[in-house]
């Protein structure tokens, strides 16, 4: 897989509607035991809620699991799930936390106050799209090095450290997409001279 989404970092948020409060609780995660275990913390930081409805997406197997927790089927884990579903997001989980405030919401209610704590809870996430990158160095005369300035600023290379010495040493990351177009160009720039070693890959955004 070449780009995922998923959100940047915990969060949560509050909603109420006619006295029923809702508090949706967000985070990313890599596998069903990280979503069981935020679930769990959920449920043991507010013991004395009416409802604790979650949702979550993996990429691992390709899971989706979702719970409505006595609400009436449909109305609750289905609408947190389709807000993960809708977002693009995967590698997530999202608890939706509700106190009843005496009044029933109907379906339509349900569906809503739902949809709402977790759209809320998502949005202050932050929604990222994390691209695979690939690690590199290049090493370079400072003669070469004077003729790639122009293409290390057009690529997108991230440089992380440059180190000058009897030769130039440039170490940095580009989008995995752009690899192969960069060291063609690098090849070009050089006549053949720049030494490339790609040290491997890592996801980023």
């Amino acid at each position: 897989m070449k780009e995922y989404t998923t959100v940047l970092h915990p969060a949560r948020s509050r909603f109420e509607d006619r006295k029923s409060v809702f508090y949706g609780l967000c985070t990313p995660v890599t596998s069903e035991d990280e979503a069981l275990s935020f679930i769990a913390a959920a449920k043991k930081e507010f013991p004395d809620a009416t409802h604790h409805v979650y949702a979550y997406v993996l990429r691992e197997n390709s899971t989706m699991r979702y719970t409505d927790d006595r609400e009436p089927q449909g109305t609750a884990g289905m609408p947190v799930l389709d807000t993960i579903r809708k977002s693009g997001c995967t590698d997530v989980c999202i608890v939706v936390v509700r106190y009843f405030g005496g009044t029933l919401l109907g379906t339509g209610g349900l569906v809503h106050a739902y949809g709402e704590a977790a759209s809320s809870a998502l949005h202050a996430a932050e929604v990222v799209t994390y691209r695979t990158f690939t690690a590199l160095s290049v090493r370079v005369s400072y003669q070469d090095y004077a003729k790639i300035g122009a293409l290390l600023s057009s690529s997108g290379i991230r440089i992380g450290n440059t180190d000058f010495s009897d030769s130039v040493l440039i170490d940095g990351e580009i989008d995995a997409v752009n690899t192969d177009s960069f060291l063609s160009s690098l090849r070009d720039l050089t006549g053949g001279r720049a030494v490339t070693e790609i040290t491997g890959e890592k996801y980023s955004f």
